[in-house]
């Protein structure tokens, strides 16, 4: 299951994360977020060890989606050595999703 972070642990749990990090930005009142929520965890637990899968509650940490630019969502941002190298919006599928993680272990 994803972990859910705040704006105050973002740098430690994100941009120092030894391991890449995917960021899901979510509301729990958005349709698509809440589509996504069983593929989110699914693959959180695949990935266990070699790719951390956050939640940011966009209502509850306005700063962190502000500093990516985070217009809509869900949307999904990939991180790798503290640095964003993969964005994307919208739902997905889960395969979909594999591609994105799968190429940043790369």
């Amino acid at each position: 299951m994803a972990n859910a972070i705040s704006d105050d642990q973002f740098d430690q749990e994100v941009l120092k994360a030894n391991v890449p990090v995917l960021v899901d930005f979510w509301a729990p009142w958005c349709g698509p977020c809440k589509m996504m929520i069983p593929i989110v965890d699914e693959l959180s637990a695949e990935y266990e060890g070699r790719v951390k899968i956050v939640k940011i509650n966009v209502d509850e940490n306005a700063q962190t989606p502000g500093k990516f630019g985070v217009m809509s969502i869900p949307t999904f941002i990939l991180f790798k050595d503290g640095k964003p190298v993969s964005t994307f919006i919208g739902a997905k599928s889960k395969e979909d999703v594999k591609k994105e993680l799968d190429a940043v272990m790369q």
